[in-house]
């Protein structure tokens, strides 16, 4: 749990890896597997009260743009459970990391 306001209630953070919310693995480009790229990319979510993400933007590139590009692709469509402030959903804020890691 974090504090949003010195005079408002605790709120918990948004959800974003709940196995129901079913979000799907980003693609990981073929030209990317021949290459051997692989990488972390944090994103940085704006997640609002009904576990959407209405922005999605980029904390730390993997330094390989198409990695980074699957990832924010991916992650725009993906549902949260929403940050909780009491018993009421509110918007808030996540970074999420997208890990493109090859099978040795």
């Amino acid at each position: 749990m974090y504090k949003t306001h010195a005079n408002e209630t605790q709120a918990t953070a948004p959800i974003y890896d709940a196995a129901y919310l079913n979000n799907p693995r980003p693609h990981y480009p073929k030209v990317s597997k021949r290459l051997g790229e692989e990488g972390i990319v944090l994103l940085k979510v704006r997640v609002l009260a009904d576990g959407s993400a209405e922005s999605v933007s980029i904390l730390k590139s993997s330094t390989f743009e198409r990695l980074d590009a699957c990832a924010l692709e991916a992650v725009k469509r993906w549902r949260f459970v929403a940050a909780k402030q009491g018993d009421k959903s509110v918007e808030s804020w996540v970074s999420v990391p997208v890990v493109f890691k090859l099978n040795s």
